[in-house]
């Protein structure tokens, strides 16, 4: 089975209207997840029935949810002047097929938002270069901190050193400063410094209108959507369970 691409027009499959959903199912748990990393398709929303009759649900958007989002980007190009806009992919008759995520947006247009973020990165950067930026790693390694050497250029945390990240690596999660490997504290600073990024005032605004659009606001809507405060809220859109009974995909949105 090939995945149909949607950042290539040539795909026999391009035009057409695909949504999917993520699981896992091992000896200690079923665990999925709906994703907007790469597109908005038609709605899915999840229910899972655990072996004690417990629901756990993520509702997903709601019907109008995709014309919704599509409304906002539209918005927000007419305040910020940036192509959010172009992220809309529609059909021959109009209708709208997906909404790209800008990471996939500038797979099909690298220049569709360059110099985004770099502007608010080089003040992030400046601001701690005279002050103790602190990482909560969430597990053994504990509260770790950092500050950015005089040329303004290079994070430490932690004897860790991280470059300035650019408008793609910050919405692809993947690239420059966020290239994960065999260090485990590096692979736990990564996610944290990457969601702050996306989710500051100069913001990631697909991931804003997808969470926005989301019946419970949940979903993930960017790499690292997963990260939140340790008692905080998530906003990723997972149900889990060490002992299911049913996971039930559904499909179309409920009408608001």
């Amino acid at each position: 089975m090939v995945e149909p691409s949607v950042t290539n027009p040539t795909d026999a499959n391009y035009k057409t209207n695909w949504s999917f959903m993520e699981f896992t199912y091992n000896h200690d748990q079923l665990y999925a997840n709906i994703s907007y990393v790469d597109f908005v398709g038609f709605p899915i929303g999840l229910s899972l029935t655990t072996s004690t009759g417990a629901e756990k649900q993520v509702l997903g958007l709601s019907r109008e949810g995709p014309a919704r989002v599509a409304d906002g980007l539209v918005t927000q190009q007419q305040q910020d002047g940036r192509k959010w806009g172009d992220l809309i992919v529609r059909d021959d008759s109009g209708r709208i097929l997906r909404i790209l995520s800008p990471n996939q947006g500038m797979v099909l247009n690298p220049s569709l938002f360059a110099d985004y973020f770099e502007s608010y990165v080089d003040d992030v950067w400046s601001y701690y270069r005279c002050h103790k930026l602190q990482i909560d790693t969430q597990c053994h390694f504990g509260i770790i901190s950092g500050t950015v050497d005089d040329t303004g250029e290079l994070l430490t945390v932690d004897g860790l050193e991280f470059r300035k990240p650019n408008t793609k690596d910050i919405f692809s999660a993947s690239s420059g400063p966020f290239q994960t490997g065999a260090d485990a504290k590096r692979n736990a600073i990564i996610p944290r410094l990457n969601a702050e990024l996306n989710r500051h005032e100069i913001t990631n605004h697909y991931a804003r209108l997808v969470h926005e659009a989301n019946v419970d606001g949940r979903g993930y809507a960017h790499p690292y959507d997963d990260v939140a405060a340790s008692a905080g809220e998530d906003h990723s859109g997972f149900v889990n369970d060490g002992a299911p009974r049913r996971l039930t995909i559904i499909v179309g949105g409920e009408v608001e």
